[in-house]
């Protein structure tokens, strides 16, 4: 994977993220949300790409820093839906790449089942507090959206043919051209990292809590629209 497909054919966003990341969890709802208001569902596929943050900092995400985003990224999109973790502590998941690669794997049916199956998993770790590494949720998970063949997924996690994918994403994550989780690309050859958001950290990560300078959703309108006419 090299630079040139980092801009995608007219009609395509490439979307680099993780599944952890609440800024990526307002930025999925915000592009589908817009897309939706606008009109745009024909018109505008989204590429989901994996920036998986365990890989990147050698160790999981702690579940304190996750936990200190929830209160203030919420208030930004409530609609996406949150809530601080409800489940045992030990189902909290220890993992992302499962889910990662499963999103990735559903690509093969469409990049429509692929957004839809992300999108749920979002849903599932953020507002339902359900482990979204096993195998099972992950399965559960694509069954609820309607739209994935949850039989070609279960082979396709239990063969691995996408985790060569999702190795490939990483190593391009690692790189300067994606900064951070969401990450945008366009056809026109422009992206957009965390857009419309600008944040700094008050205390630690994990210890503090993210303070937002800045929030324009209006963004995902220009987004959308460029992407439509390429």
């Amino acid at each position: 994977m090299n630079d040139a497909s980092l801009t995608p054919p007219p009609g395509v966003i490439v979307v680099f993220s993780d599944i952890w990341c609440s800024f990526a969890h307002i930025g999925i709802h915000r592009l589908h949300t817009t897309r939706a208001r606008l009109g745009l569902e024909n018109q505008v596929s989204f590429d989901l790409r994996a920036f998986p943050l365990e890989l990147l900092n050698d160790a999981p995400s702690p579940r304190p820093g996750t936990d200190s985003e929830v209160g203030r990224m919420a208030s930004l999109a409530p609609a996406a839906g949150w809530q601080l973790w409800q489940a045992k502590d030990w189902l909290y998941p220890s993992t992302m790449l499962p889910a990662l690669e499963a999103v990735q794997a559903v690509k093969e049916q469409s990049l429509a089942a692929s957004e839809q199956l992300d999108l749920g998993l979002r849903r599932a770790f953020w507002a339902e507090s359900r482990s979204v590494s096993n195998r099972k949720v992950i399965l559960d998970v694509a069954a609820e959206t309607g739209v994935v063949d949850v039989a070609a997924l279960a082979s396709a996690l239990d063969d691995g043919r996408a985790r060569r994918t999702l190795s490939d994403q990483a190593a391009v994550a690692r790189t300067e051209r994606v900064n951070c989780s969401p990450h945008l690309f366009l056809p026109d050859g422009s992206d957009h990292p965390n857009p419309g958001i600008e944040v700094r950290w008050e205390g630690a990560y994990g210890v503090g809590f993210p303070v937002i300078e800045f929030d324009d959703p209006k963004i995902y309108e220009e987004i959308l629209l460029k992407a439509a006419t390429g």
